[in-house]
């Protein structure tokens, strides 16, 4: 091995407990496999990858005490995989990743934020999502649309995108109603949508809170057609609900399908994936964009050769064009740090599996 060899520690402090756990964790797994794999063969340039994990529980004031933590203690190069909308907007006022000269690459909300500096999305943003999803409900002829969502700071931001993207394919927001965050209380949501029927309804929220949701709302007799965005996992929501729940519910995916063979990329997840005894967690779609996070992460490190350094990452992501995983780009610049556009839609079938 180079004499230059170093470890590159990649720091992640995520929801590895509590209603986000799930994902938090199969997103983690999703970066040890592809840490893993190229450590086994020297790294990159000669340098291993490890990643060091915290857990916050899904609480943004442990969010930011613990990256600051780890950020003094550990020395990450880079840090990956965060959760929360108010937990990444609590870590960006706090000036962390700035102050440190850190990026975060990676990390999952469910509001429209503007961009911030150092904060990078490998994952399409909101707005795409809610594009994909008003477009293939103005093409079946749906038109009038209600909005679940999680009450917070950027609600409102949220609820200007749907209602503009709405207003281009001639459909209108009906209802609006939101839930607490790090809750699952959806009581009053639910009554509001089955009061004013929509015709569909998009959740755009957690996935504890859709699959509390989705329970509730065919419980008391809602039938509209049921949408969501990426953040809820299919995965968690079949684990809780019942076939005919789940039955024609749409989420919107901004990863290929681990589960299908499309691409290079997914040929060497899931062959990477099976090659692994004993994983944490199942295959899933978290655990694909957390494997997507740490290819860009090892990328960023190759470009800088022999001394990686946080500033050198940081300079790599954003002149990052059209870097190709296998079928799947990340494109950054100065100015733009959602490096994806790709956004599919899962439907559920009658006996619980997942169509494209």
């Amino acid at each position: 091995m180079p004499s230059f060899a170093e470890q590159v520690v990649v720091g992640q402090v995520g929801p590895l407990s509590g209603l986000e756990a799930s994902q938090g964790r199969a997103y983690s797994a999703g970066m040890q496999l592809h840490f893993n794999a190229l450590n086994k063969t020297g790294g990159v340039n000669g340098h291993t990858f490890t990643l060091l994990r915290r857990d916050d529980g899904g609480r943004p004031e442990d969010t930011v005490a613990l990256t600051k933590q780890l950020i003094a203690e550990e020395k990450p190069l880079v840090l990956a995989g965060f959760f929360g909308n108010k937990n990444i907007a609590d870590l960006v006022s706090a000036g962390i990743l700035e102050a440190d000269k850190i990026a975060l690459v990676g990390y999952r909300i469910s509001e429209i934020r503007p961009e911030a500096p150092n904060l990078y999305r490998v994952r399409a943003s909101l707005r795409d999502e809610i594009s994909k999803m008003i477009n293939h409900l103005a093409t079946v002829g749906i038109t009038r649309v209600g909005v679940f969502f999680e009450a917070g700071s950027g609600s409102d931001a949220l609820i200007a995108a749907s209602e503009e993207t709405a207003k281009r394919f001639n459909v209108r927001i009906t209802v609006r109603a939101s839930y607490a965050a790090n809750s699952v209380n959806v009581t009053s949501a639910v009554a509001s949508f089955v009061a004013q029927p929509p015709q569909a309804v998009m959740l755009i929220s957690s996935s504890a809170a859709a699959a509390a949701f989705i329970e509730k709302y065919r419980a008391d007799g809602g039938t509209a057609q049921l949408l969501a965005h990426s953040g809820v996992d299919i995965e968690q929501l079949s684990k809780r609900l019942a076939e005919e729940q789940m039955q024609g519910v749409a989420i919107a995916q901004v990863t290929p399908s681990p589960y299908k063979l499309s691409s290079r990329l997914v040929k060497e997840f899931i062959d990477t994936a099976a090659k692994t005894p004993n994983l944490e967690v199942p295959v899933s779609y978290a655990m694909m964009e957390g494997y997507i996070t740490a290819h860009v992460i090892a990328e960023a490190v190759r470009r800088q050769g022999p001394k990686p350094s946080r500033e050198g990452i940081i300079l790599a992501l954003n002149n990052m064009s059209a870097f190709d995983l296998g079928g799947y780009l990340i494109s950054f610049k100065p100015g733009q740090r959602t490096g994806s556009s790709f956004v599919e839609l899962s439907i559920v079938t009658s006996v619980g599996k997942i169509r494209q």
